[in-house]
C-alpha cells in the first residue's frame, strides 16, 4: 500500500504524519531520518492492528500542490 505522508520542519528537526493512520507520527533530525522512521512506523502501525484482525486502512489521501503569487518581497 502506498500512504500519504506529510512532514514538517519544525524549530529542532523534522515531524511527519500520516492522515490515513490516525496516531501514526515519527520524527527525525533530517528529511531522510524522519523519512526512515516514518516508514518504521507505518509497518509498526499496520503489524500492531493485524493481530486483532483489522483490516489495513485503505489509503484515501491525495497530495497536492498549489502554485500562489508572492505578495511579499524578501529583503
Amino acid at each position: 500500500m502506498r500512504y500519504a505522508v506529510v512532514m514538517e520542519k519544525t524549530i529542532g528537526n523534522y515531524s511527519a504524519y500520516v492522515s490515513d493512520l490516525p496516531g501514526c507520527i515519527a520524527t527525525g533530525a533530517s528529511l531522510a531520518e524522519v523519512e526512515r522512521t516514518i516508514q518504521e512506523a507505518i509497518e509498526f502501525h499496520l503489524a500492531g492492528i493485524n493481530p486483532d484482525g483489522i483490516q489495513p486502512p485503505v489509503p484515501t489521501s491525495q497530495v497536492s500542490y498549489v502554485d500562489v503569487a508572492a505578495f511579499w518581497q524578501f529583503r
